[in-house]
Parts: C-alpha cells; structure tokens; sequence
C-alpha cells in the first residue's frame, strides 16, 4: 500500500472548492500526488499526465509479460 502524507490527502468537498489550486500544485510539481478522500475513504488520486503516461505503460508492459506465460 502507498502511504500519503497529510498534506498529500485532500477531502473530496475541498478538491471541488480549490481544484485550480490542487491542479496547480501537480501541475507545478509542488506535490507529487494528491489523494482525494470522500467519507474518511481514500477515493482518487491524481497524478500529472506524464506519470500516467509511465504507469500506464509499465501497467500494458506487465499485462503483456503475463499473457506470454
């Protein structure tokens, strides 16, 4: 499990209040992630494009390796 620090988690409610900010902040690598929690309950997390990008090619990589086995 991935451990977040407390300025890395943000209520979903505040999210929606400030979310240019959040943006911001991702955007100008002032935080790496934020995680967004709604009742207590960790929900997203959002990660610039970039990051995505590598997760999600990693991610096909792996798939790929396991359907040749």
């Amino acid at each position: 499990m991935i451990a977040y620090s407390r300025e890395e988690i943000i209520s979903a409610t505040d999210m929606a209040r400030n979310f240019s900010s959040a943006l911001n902040s991702i955007l100008e690598h002032r935080k790496e992630k934020l995680a967004i929690s709604k009742n207590n309950k960790l929900q997203a997390v959002l990660i610039d494009i970039e990051k995505y990008e590598q997760l999600k090619e990693a991610y096909d990589t792996l798939k790929s390796i396991e359907q040749i086995k």
